[in-house]
């Protein structure tokens, strides 16, 4: 059975900002809930302490990798929660993650959140996703 999502948008407003209001899926079969993905190398290390821009690229290579692992990739995330320490410069590079979301064909519903910090203080940005397949 193919999976059919079906954007629910209430108000016009946020898909103008590139996300919708939730989604209703049917017809999947898995369901992936990915770990929050951050600017870590493949050994685990940090990486671009102070750059958010580069570091909000490589939370989403590595939220894809996770994603290409399970066999899915990001047209299939249909949830996005994205944590950072600073909402205003994450903000100055949100076109690289709406860029690649809309290469990708979707728009996940999405909540941004300010926090203090992430479990390794040098991190600015984690991406958590669910994807349906």
């Amino acid at each position: 059975m193919a999976v059919e999502r079906t954007a629910v948008n209430p108000w016009p407003w946020s898909v103008e900002l590139g996300y919708d209001q939730g989604e209703v899926v049917s017809g999947h079969t898995r369901t992936l809930y990915a770990s929050g993905q951050t600017a870590m190398s493949a050994d685990g290390r940090p990486q671009h302490a102070g750059d958010m821009g580069a570091q909000l690229a490589l939370s989403l290579d590595n939220l894809e990798a996770v994603l290409g692992k399970a066999g899915m990739s990001l047209a299939d995330l249909v949830r996005l929660n994205v944590y950072t320490t600073d909402v205003d410069r994450l903000f100055e590079h949100y076109g690289v993650l709406a860029a690649r979301l809309g290469a990708a064909g979707v728009a996940p519903s999405t909540t941004m959140l300010g926090v203090t910090r992430l479990a390794i203080p040098d991190l600015m940005v984690e991406l958590e996703g669910t994807a349906v397949a």
